[in-house]
């Protein structure tokens, strides 16, 4: 039997990037996702403090689920969670620890994604029954506590967030993350203002290039 939860956390964490996409102009966003997904970016993540954040979840997933997934972040509490999913989400991001944020994602058969902060934080999620622990803010505690944490709790899964850049996500993938969520440093504000569509398709194609080098480092 194929397990689709399996693979759905395959497909997201294939490229090694999760984009954060949040706050963009509604008439935007979407283009803004195409961009990413022609970067080749797996994972998408559309924050619930977004304008009309889960319309533009259930349309990303409509134009774009065949090559990335579609998920929700900034979930803070399960009823978010719940009402996501109903929107198309395949994914539950949130910025903490929520055991019943965890428990909706896992009910419905989506991937659960929570924010922690501590080796503590992270067992705990995982005991939960979190998929991926979204260590955050990543740019507080370095790439260095990744490499740390992996010794004692190497069997997690874990997902560096916050300050994540060009020049800093390899050594975040060469201490052991599974991939990276990136937000401004991607959403380019230049490139969105502009339309420059093309521009933040190339970047994500670097982000992606970068973390498939670093991979390729330590395999």
């Amino acid at each position: 039997m194929v397990n689709v939860k399996q693979e759905l956390l395959s497909k997201t964490l294939e490229s090694g990037a999760v984009a954060v996409v949040r706050r963009i102009e509604e008439e935007k966003v979407i283009k803004a996702i195409e961009a990413l997904v022609e970067g080749g970016i797996t994972g998408i993540e559309v924050t619930l403090d977004s304008p009309n954040a889960l319309q533009t979840i259930k349309e990303a997933k409509r134009l774009f689920g065949d090559k990335a997934v579609i998920g929700a972040g900034t979930v803070l509490d399960g009823n978010a969670a719940n009402l996501a999913i109903q929107h198309g989400a395949d994914f539950i991001f949130a910025p903490t620890l929520s055991q019943e944020t965890i428990a909706v994602a896992n009910r419905y058969g989506k991937i659960a994604i929570p924010g922690v902060f501590t080796p503590t934080e992270i067992l705990q999620a995982y005991e939960w029954g979190a998929d991926v622990v979204k260590v955050f803010p990543a740019s507080v505690l370095g790439s260095q506590f990744i490499k740390d944490v992996r010794g004692p709790l190497g069997h997690i899964p874990m997902m560096p967030t916050g300050g994540i850049n060009l020049d800093n996500v390899s050594e975040y993938i060469k201490a052991g993350a599974v991939a990276a969520g990136i937000g401004g440093s991607l959403l380019d504000k230049n490139f969105i203002a502009n339309n420059e569509w093309d521009k933040l398709a190339d970047l994500a194609r670097q982000y992606v290039a970068k973390i498939a080098e670093a991979r390729n480092s330590v395999s």
